[in-house]
């Protein structure tokens, strides 16, 4: 049983056998080089565990290829057994992870492919240049305005000009503003190309085409969920995708005590953002009526406006993977009922 301890440069390594420690050391963090350590002091490994880290997709698969057995856990589980340890080092890490290896304490953790990725990594691209873009549009305007230059409400083409216009005759304050505005349109170029693409990931998807059949669904979002979930087989029931995105709230009970909070917040930030605006569409637009919308409207009567948002999310994200489950449309009828 091996537990890997994996940071940037080095990967801490311990080899548990027959409820021992029979080796540890430091090696390279290369998969390549991992695999021949581990062939080495291991010819026979049973599990080759590692925490969830911004190197474990890369891991996964390359020491899958390399034919290991190789199972990814969640960090957050393995801590609470890590902790237990005098000291936190690197290599008391390695030996709590190959200890959790031996006797089966972990949570593992789906790791996704390599196609998902791509997808994910396309779209945390584009949302990081139109954050970009906007932060730029924010500043040029916050500059202007010291000066007396308001710019008018405006966006993309029309944003440009006005700022032209504006700084006729503003020399010395055009030679500082106009490199902004430059790097602006590049930067926003850049992302319509990016959206571009993640347009004709979708087009391309007939799982996306479906989901965005359902009101304040767009390319992005359906593009981002199809991603996140994969296959809609990994949850056992449509219920469980919803905490998954820690759209479901907290509970606290201990004793007399027992009572919920607000919701987990556990797992994809970006895409449970992205689902809360669809709810928000479907609440704010009425083109977008269906059961579910009037669901949702009910209950923005009854608990406020985010609120009711939060449980419209939680129900997109049920209804979401069943559709990819089932292969029918959304239905405006009974979409609440899921």
């Amino acid at each position: 049983y091996i537990g890997l301890d994996v940071s940037l440069k080095e990967t801490a390594i311990s080899v548990r056998r027959d409820g021992k420690r029979i080796w540890r050391g430091k090696c390279p963090s290369d998969p390549s080089l991992i695999a021949e350590v581990v062939r080495e002091r291991a010819p026979e490994p049973k599990r080759v565990v590692f925490e969830t880290g911004p190197l474990s997709v890369w891991f996964y698969h390359a020491l899958r290829a390399e034919g290991l057995p190789a199972i990814c856990i969640d960090a957050r589980h393995a801590k609470a057994a890590l902790d237990m340890a005098p000291n936190k080092t690197d290599a008391n890490d390695a030996d709590g992870l190959a200890h959790l290896a031996e006797v089966g304490f972990y949570r593992e953790v789906r790791v996704k492919g390599y196609d998902s990725m791509l997808v994910r990594t396309l779209v945390a691209a584009r949302s990081r240049l139109v954050q970009i873009t906007t932060e730029l549009s924010n500043q040029i305007r916050g500059l202007m305005k010291t000066f007396g230059l308001v710019v008018p409400r405006s966006k993309g083409g029309t944003f440009e000009a006005e700022v032209q216009r504006l700084l006729i005759g503003q020399d010395e304050l055009a030679r500082i503003i106009l490199p902004m505005l430059e790097a602006w349109r590049s930067v926003r170029s850049r992302a319509s190309a990016l959206g571009r693409q993640l347009l004709a990931c979708a087009r391309q998807s007939a799982a996306c085409q479906r989901l965005m059949a359902i009101p304040g669904v767009g390319a992005i979002t359906a593009t981002s969920f199809t991603a996140a979930i994969e296959d809609p087989e990994n949850f056992k029931t449509s219920r469980s995708v919803g905490a998954w995105l820690g759209l479901t709230t907290r509970r606290y009970q201990s004793g007399e005590v027992d009572y919920d909070g607000h919701i987990s917040r556990r797992g994809d930030a970006h895409l449970r953002g992205l689902l809360y605006e669809a709810a928000t569409v479907i609440l704010t637009r009425t083109h977008a009526d269906s059961d579910l919308r009037q669901w949702g409207v009910q209950l923005r009567e009854r608990i406020g406006f985010k609120r009711a948002a939060v449980a419209v999310a939680r129900k997109l994200a049920v209804i979401m993977p069943a559709m990819l489950k089932s292969g029918e449309p959304f239905n405006r009828v009974v979409g609440a009922t899921a």
